[in-house]
């Protein structure tokens, strides 16, 4: 065999080896790419998953859903306040209240008559500020449902007494009652010419719902340790064990003399 035809076959096995060798690098990059896109189908069906899981445990709030709607005349930041009594009055007690609390039921059975007494004077204005922790801490929907009647009520000008009758009815802590809109609706036939076709709309469309959610939202962020809290003129006098109905009158009085 000639030099020049040996030369001519080496070539030809080089160029066969390079051939191959391509080869081989194209069908690893080819796995690769196939892995690449496993992985990342696999990633992206656990993100999903993920998501999905996620979400499960969240409470999508649907029933509070909708557009910030206050009740007539509410007043302060955000119009989160319902008043009670003269704007002239020259004190002013603000109470954190859910109507499901005990604690504020009890308060209220203490300080009602005072209270009512004072604000008539036109000594004393209130601010109401209602919140729904006990929803939270017990499970339930009643302290925001609650809540929404009596701003259904404050729409009708009936909220005073509206309110005292949710605290004289109070159910146990453990009972979500109030969750019951008939229940709700059965309460205000106590209150004369509350019981109408607009108000029971207003509680079983949840109307003020959303409302109800940003005054909670606003009692969380204020630093409160818990309801009712009660602050006559800023000061917190529910914390003052030695603070009476005949204390809190005298008080009144005096920053109005």
């Amino acid at each position: 065999m000639s030099e020049k035809n040996r030369e001519g076959r080496r070539t030809a096995r080089q160029k066969l080896a390079a051939e191959r060798e391509k080869q081989k690098s194209r069908d690893k990059r080819r796995r690769a790419l196939i892995v690449g896109a496993s992985v990342v189908g696999v990633l992206g069906l656990a993100a999903v998953i993920g998501v999905i899981a996620a979400n499960a445990g969240k409470d999508d709030g649907s029933e509070a859903s909708g557009p910030v709607v206050a009740p007539s005349g509410a007043q302060g930041k955000d119009s989160l306040a319902i008043p009670v009594g003269k704007e002239s009055a020259k004190s002013t007690l603000v109470i954190w209240e859910d109507f499901r609390c005990p604690a504020c039921k009890a308060f209220e059975l203490a300080y009602r008559d005072t209270i009512h007494e004072l604000t008539d004077a036109g000594q004393l204005k209130v601010e109401y500020h209602l919140a729904t922790i006990i929803d939270g801490n017990m499970g339930g929907t009643g302290s925001r449902k609650a809540a929404n009647a009596a701003a259904c009520a404050q729409d009708a000008g009936k909220f005073p007494a509206y309110h005292d009758v949710l605290f004289t009815d109070q159910p146990a802590e453990s009972d979500d009652a109030y969750a019951d809109e008939d229940k709700l609706i059965d309460l205000a036939g106590k209150v004369d010419g509350l019981d109408t076709t607009a108000f029971q709309e207003c509680v079983k469309n949840g109307t003020h719902n959303s409302w109800v959610e940003k005054s909670n939202e606003a009692f969380r962020s204020g630093g409160f340790s818990g309801t009712p809290t009660v602050l006559l003129d800023g000061k917190n006098v529910y914390q003052d064990r030695s603070m009476t109905p005949a204390k809190l009158k005298q008080l009144v009085e005096d920053a109005n003399k």
